[in-house]
């Protein structure tokens, strides 16, 4: 019981860790151009992101690949949290470019 309720936390942080990636994938792709400027036309990037995604899915719902890597599957639920973060970093440097836009001599 104890060791079931370890292996799904620690599928739950492997989880978010994929998740805030999407989000460093998104944010570095320019450095003073909002995503929505610059656009989604690199098919290199989208094939990173759905990669990275069928990867973990698989990893969490492949029963060979959970006892291979020690995983558990998860209720949606438990996918939620850490979308809540994937939203604030990428949210946090929208403005963060916006800020740099709008000034770029800096702030002195």
């Amino acid at each position: 019981e104890r060791s079931l309720a370890l292996r799904r936390a620690q599928t739950g942080f492997l989880v978010s860790i994929v998740q805030v990636q999407w989000a460093d994938l998104l944010i570095c792709k320019t450095r003073k151009l909002s995503l929505f400027q610059q656009g989604m036309r690199n098919s290199v990037l989208w094939f990173g992101l759905a990669s990275e995604t069928l990867l973990i899915i698989a990893l969490v719902y492949i029963p060979f690949l959970n006892d291979a890597f020690g995983t558990l599957d998860l209720a949606f639920v438990h996918w939620l949290p850490a979308l809540c973060f994937t939203w604030l970093i990428f949210v946090y440097d929208e403005i963060r470019k916006y800020l740099i836009r709008k000034n770029p001599n800096g702030f002195a």
